[in-house]
C-alpha cells in the first residue's frame, strides 16, 4: 500500500490505513528523523479513538495509551537504546509480544528482537508538507 498524505489530509490516511490493516499488530516505522513518525502515530492513535496526549516517548522509550474500547496501545522509540538487552530491560520485548498494537519507531536498532510478522511502514519526506507512507505488511 502506498499513501501521500499533508497534515490537512492525515486523518483520512490514518482512516484508511486501519481499514487495510486490521489484522496487524506491530508496526515498524522507518523514517529520517523528522520524516513524521510521531504524528502518523498520533494520527493513527486519534482514530483509534485515544483520548491522550500522544507524545514521543524519546526519553521514556515506551508509552501506552488506551484506544476507545480500552485497548492498549504501545508506542516506542529506540532511538536512545544503544543495545538489545537494554531494551528488554526497558520492557520492549514485552511489548511487541503482548498482543496489542505497538508502534516502532527506529525500528532498524533492534532487528533481532523485532517480530518477524511485523508490518514495516516507510515514511518518506516529499516537502513541508507532504508525506509518503509505503507500507509492507507480511
Amino acid at each position: 500500500m502506498q499513501l501521500t498524505y499533508t497534515l490537512q489530509t492525515i486523518d483520512q490516511i490514518a482512516a484508511q490505513f486501519w481499514q487495510k490493516m486490521q489484522n496487524s499488530r506491530i508496526f515498524a516505522l522507518h523514517g529520517e528523523m523528522g520524516a513524521g513518525k510521531t504524528t502518523l502515530v498520533q494520527a493513527l492513535c486519534k482514530a483509534k479513538g485515544v483520548n491522550d496526549g500522544v507524545h514521543s516517548p524519546t526519553f521514556s522509550i515506551i508509552n501506552e495509551y488506551r484506544d476507545a474500547e480500552g485497548k492498549i496501545i504501545y508506542h516506542l522509540d529506540l532511538y536512545r537504546i544503544d543495545s538489545e538487552e537494554e531494551a528488554v530491560r526497558a520492557g520492549v520485548e514485552d511489548c511487541l509480544y503482548s498482543g496489542e498494537i505497538c508502534f516502532v519507531e527506529w525500528p532498524e536498532k533492534l532487528p533481532r528482537i523485532l517480530p518477524s510478522d511485523a508490518t514495516h511502514v516507510y515514511i518518506y519526506w516529499i516537502d513541508e508538507t507532504t508525506r509518503k507512507l509505503n507500507v509492507m505488511d507480511k
